[in-house]
């Protein structure tokens, strides 16, 4: 017999979803998602009330007014804490049961949910659904509990997650009487959900078919599968649940890369550079090495620290006070500040053999503004490279006739489309420590004006190269750039040329230098540099403050805390226990780099799947890790042991897959990171 009592289905709805936001509002045939599911749900016999329940944010006003406009009772809640808002929303309708509905499901039957009303109304079970081992379509996901039981879970749950999935507690605390509903056939691979653009179109597919109608059946729909498979086919690459078990800056990273061109501004932080998938890919806060992705979970950056851009470490205390100053009087003015004189004179003093410094905020911009510089001073336009340079027409270049001209260099997948063919061959490149390439360049050209190189990357100069380079480049009257963006400042207080005794025409220094303020800096003789004032670089935000501000004190603490001399020490150990790993597991290693910028490289046909899988593994443990190392001021010897012993662990499985005894597929939990610059989108 059935029991009498008050049945609320209460529909979750909101804007701001994560993956795809405005996604309840958005039309089919005229008709927005939520109406299509609210109507729906008015063809139950057994629901005695549905009420919308949405956040008390400005942002989901459109939702209260279009279930005002249905005639849809409201209730406005948490926006994150969801299970607040069931149980206060339950709590005022005076509910003894509860159906959870979600807006982004417009297929949900509403046969289906007076079945379930039926199953639950003959049983004593505190919670009664049909998706905790699915065997129904994703989007037809139903679930009724108690209001008894929903107010404890509201008192008992402390898991921010669940308390914003509202019902895991239910089925996963072991506290209640609980019921899955299994149906005949196993439909759990469709989707018929609404979490992104594929599901959208999907949707669309679906109700196109039925057109007129909103009102057809899942099993109408479960025919139109199986007999127009091929509609069903742009979301099947989903997971399911996909909301639930995907971190927040996944979700965002999905969104991203349909809006911005490979998904952000800088290629390194691309997720699929990590571990694609599972990498947090953007943060909520950061200290010392510690980074809190959206979701508060703390990692240890063992990685790339801001891509090298923090020395210091994250929000370095005496930098931030010195910004925030600067920025309480006035970034920008129609005045210059003073600190970029102040910063030029301390960069001169570092760097005797040079004379005059311009400033710019990026490294790409400061090899663009230094190759300006040197060609206008040489008169010619070819130019030779060692090295990795930007982004700008300039470099790509040597790409244009033969893509793979850069692959050397580290760096697969530079495309120079849109780069103009007229630049063919006036940027011509040689490998570090092949002075014999550099000299028959020089040889069969004798239009080359600038040989533009990094100081060191992966390997250290032999055989006196980098003397032989500066010989050479001297006889030939060719001017010198050492771009030192990424060495600068963590071999030597300065440029790591200093300590090799071999100095340039022109010098470039960026990342390290405002420990994660924009700040970089071009620095040469003054006869070289005069040169600017015959050409035209200029731009509006090199002349903001910030960046000579936090240069200064940046500059100060380093050469107070010796902090190219600590990173270097700590990042020889870091190599060392690379180096033991591969003895202890014998697996060959080959370790690049300079200490406080190191890498690794397991030498095997599968190191991508390995590297994928270090990282995979190491986020579990809290680590933001790949094969390589900027290290930084705040990483320590206690951050090392427990880095080692995890990593430990991840080579002996890496051993067991190379000997064959296991296979690393088995244990990758998605796909296969990147090698190089991929485009995404």
């Amino acid at each position: 017999m059935e029991k009498n009592l008050n049945i609320v289905a209460i529909v979750q709805a909101r804007i701001n979803s994560k993956r795809f936001p405005g996604k309840v509002l958005k039309k089919i045939n005229g008709k927005t998602i939520l109406e299509i599911l609210l109507k729906r749900l008015q063809k139950s016999k057994k629901i005695t009330k549905i009420v919308v329940a949405t956040s008390n944010e400005n942002s989901d006003l459109a939702i209260v007014k279009l279930a005002n406009k249905l005639n849809f009772d409201v209730f406005l809640g948490s926006k994150n804490d969801v299970l607040s808002r069931f149980y206060f929303a339950a709590k005022k309708f005076k509910a003894d049961a509860i159906i959870r509905i979600t807006a982004d499901c417009p297929l949900v039957d509403p046969n289906l949910v007076d079945e379930l009303i039926k199953k639950f109304k003959q049983t004593n079970f505190d919670y009664i659904s049909n998706s905790i081992k699915p065997s129904f379509p994703d989007g037809l996901d139903l679930e009724i509990f108690t209001y008894k039981a929903l107010k404890k879970v509201f008192k008992e749950c402390k898991s921010s997650i669940q308390r914003e999935h509202v019902t895991p507690y239910f089925y996963k605390s072991n506290k209640f009487k609980i019921f899955n509903i299994k149906n005949n056939v196993d439909y759990s691979h469709a989707r018929w959900t609404l979490d992104e653009q594929a599901d959208y179109d999907v949707l669309k597919n679906i109700f196109k078919n039925f057109k007129p109608n909103i009102f057809f059946s899942w099993l109408e729909v479960v025919k139109l599968l199986n007999k127009r498979p091929k509609i069903f086919l742009k979301n099947n690459n989903i997971r399911r649940d996909e909301g639930m078990l995907m971190p927040t800056g996944q979700k965002i990273w999905k969104r991203a890369k349909n809006i911005i061109p490979g998904g952000n501004m800088l290629l390194s932080k691309r997720s699929e550079l990590f571990a694609p998938n599972l990498w947090p890919t953007y943060y909520k806060k950061s200290k010392g090495c510690f980074v809190w992705d959206l979701d508060n979970k703390k990692y240890i950056d063992f990685s790339l620290m801001g891509v090298g851009t923090n020395i210091l470490g994250y929000a370095n205390t005496e930098v931030d006070r010195a910004v925030g100053k600067a920025v309480k009087n006035g970034n920008m003015t129609s005045l210059n500040c003073p600190e970029e004189v102040y910063l030029a004179e301390k960069l001169i003093e570092m760097h005797p053999w040079a004379s005059m410094v311009r400033f710019a905020r990026t490294g790409g911009e400061a090899n663009a503004i230094a190759l300006r510089i040197a060609r206008a001073a040489s008169g010619k336009n070819k130019v030779a490279i060692c090295g990795y340079h930007g982004w700008h027409d300039w470099y790509l270049s040597s790409n244009l006739k033969n893509n793979k001209n850069l692959k050397e260099f580290l760096l697969p997948g530079l495309d120079p489309k849109g780069v103009p063919d007229v630049l063919a061959k006036t940027t011509l490149p040689f490998l570090y420590n092949r002075y014999d390439q550099l000299e028959n360049i020089v040889k069969k050209n004798d239009d080359i004006g600038v040989i533009f190189m990094e100081v060191c990357r992966s390997d250290r100069p032999q055989n006196n190269f980098l003397k032989k380079v500066r010989d050479l480049a001297s006889k030939k009257n060719i001017v010198l750039i050492f771009d030192e963006c990424s060495s600068g400042f963590r071999e030597n207080f300065g440029g790591l040329h200093l300590k090799y005794k071999v100095n340039p025409d022109i010098a470039m220094f960026g990342k390290a230098l405002g420990n994660g303020y924009a700040v970089t800096s071009v620095i040469g003789k003054k006869e070289i540099m005069q040169e600017a004032q015959n050409t035209f670089i200029s731009s509006t935000f090199w002349t903001e403050k910030i960046g000579s501000v936090a240069a200064l004190k940046c500059l100060e603490i380093m050469q107070k805390e010796k902090s190219w001399v600590y990173i270097t020490n700590f990042g020889k150990k870091v190599c060392d226990h690379w180096k033991k790993l591969g003895e202890r597991h014998k697996l060959k290693i080959k370790i690049g780099g300079i200490p406080a910028l190191a890498n690794f490289t397991i030498l095997s046909k599968d190191f991508l799947k390995y590297k994928t899988f270090i990282t995979q593994e190491m986020l579990k443990k809290g680590f933001l890790a790949s094969n390589s190392l900027y290290a930084s001021l705040a990483h320590n010897e206690k951050i090392l042991k427990i880095y080692y012993e995890h990593m430990d662990k991840i080579f002996f499985t890496i051993s067991n897959c190379e000997k064959g005894i296991d296979s690393i597929d088995e244990h990758l939990e998605g796909p296969v990171c990147h090698d190089g610059f991929k485009r995404l989108n």
